[in-house]
């Protein structure tokens, strides 16, 4: 996917996920799952969070790693699988998922969940911004309701809340619809 630029890839971080950074709501301990390139544990890094990045390909990784040292970061990114979370064997305070939740049929997703659930700390945070079914056509990936955003979270988790938001891309037109969700971990 990253021999060329993905239409997620909009070289900064997503808007959403900057204004919760400015107002203090990405905070901790970090962990982008599903980082891509980087530009969410790097804005968590330049803050002065201890940020980690995982994404299951190894040259959005590599471009990653690049990024932080070019732009002298200490972030840590690992390629790894968004489903195999608790063998990490780490915890963290908050968890960014910016297009990665979207992506899973029924049946990851609620591994995916179970995994988030082994490394957010009791009182921790998910923020999810993902595809929403408020989004018109056919293109892009699947769409995501609320009621699914909720049914996924179950036990152990509380929804905050859900908000529409977009997410930037470099197609056109250049934003898609979404869901931003704050998901607490009990």
């Amino acid at each position: 996917m990253y021999t060329a630029t993905p239409s997620w890839d909009i070289g900064r971080p997503q808007p959403v996920f900057l204004g919760l950074a400015e107002e203090g709501t990405v905070r901790g301990r970090v962990l982008d799952a599903g980082c891509g390139t980087g530009e969410h544990v790097l804005m968590a890094a330049a803050r002065g969070l201890d940020a980690t990045g995982i994404d299951a390909s190894s040259r959005a990784i590599a471009l990653a790693r690049q990024k932080a040292a070019d732009r002298g970061l200490g972030a840590r990114f690992v390629v790894w699988d968004a489903l195999r979370l608790a063998e990490l064997g780490e915890q963290f305070d908050t968890v960014l998922d910016s297009g990665l939740f979207h992506v899973f049929g029924d049946a990851s997703r609620e591994r995916y969940v179970e995994q988030l659930a082994s490394v957010v700390r009791p009182g921790g945070r998910c923020l999810m911004c993902c595809f929403s079914d408020r989004q018109p056509g056919e293109w892009g990936p699947r769409r995501v309701r609320q009621d699914e955003i909720r049914a996924a979270s179950g036990e152990g988790w509380n929804v905050a809340s859900i908000v529409a938001a977009e997410l930037d891309t470099n197609l056109d037109p250049p934003v898609a619809q979404a869901w931003l969700s704050t998901i607490i971990r009990r």
